[in-house]
């Protein structure tokens, strides 16, 4: 008896064609963190948000950027920054990840990917010669006016915070 398969929603959208630059508008968003709570970009923008977008929660690029979000963050909040992580992983996944790794910072759902293309981070991207459809990792700095002070496309997962320390003079 053959096995029936189903394709997850994710695969069949199209990648996003437009980025975001300085001085935009941030998309807003109203998504459910691991804790099961609604968290929107507008209620966050009493600070500046640092809002990053990566794969997948559990693996060792994804933990390794999450880690360095969390040893960063005393400094960040000192500095009038909040951070907020977002993934196309479920609730459930999340809630795991944010315990083991000792998150104090929201982790959001994104399963259907629509902030994701709204950012322009669900996009083509090619790997050992090998082009894609999946999540870039990206990183934007949002000023309280709700505009984009920093757009980062496409970076890595390692050195990633300490780069934007620098660029934050922090």
């Amino acid at each position: 008896m053959a096995r029936e398969t189903t394709t997850k929603p994710k695969k069949l959208l199209a990648p996003s064609t437009k980025r975001l630059a300085v001085g935009d508008r941030a998309p807003d968003f109203n998504l459910t963190s691991a804790d099961g709570r609604g968290v929107a970009l507008g209620d966050l923008l009493e600070r500046s948000v640092i809002v990053y977008f990566y794969p997948a929660a559990l693996t060792p690029g994804c933990t390794k950027e999450a880690c360095d979000f969390r040893d960063a963050q005393a400094k960040l909040t000192k500095a009038g920054y909040v951070v907020v992580g977002i993934s196309p992983d479920d609730v459930d996944r999340l809630n795991h990840f944010k315990t083991q790794e000792k998150l104090k910072f929201p982790l959001l759902s994104d399963a259907d990917l629509k902030v994701h293309v709204r950012y322009g981070t669900w996009a083509e991207k090619s790997m050992y010669g090998k082009t894609t459809v999946g999540v870039l990792r990206s990183t934007f700095v949002i000023g309280t006016d709700g505009k984009i002070q920093h757009a980062m496309y496409g970076h890595k997962a390692s050195g990633h915070v300490d780069r934007l320390l620098r660029l934050l003079d922090l």
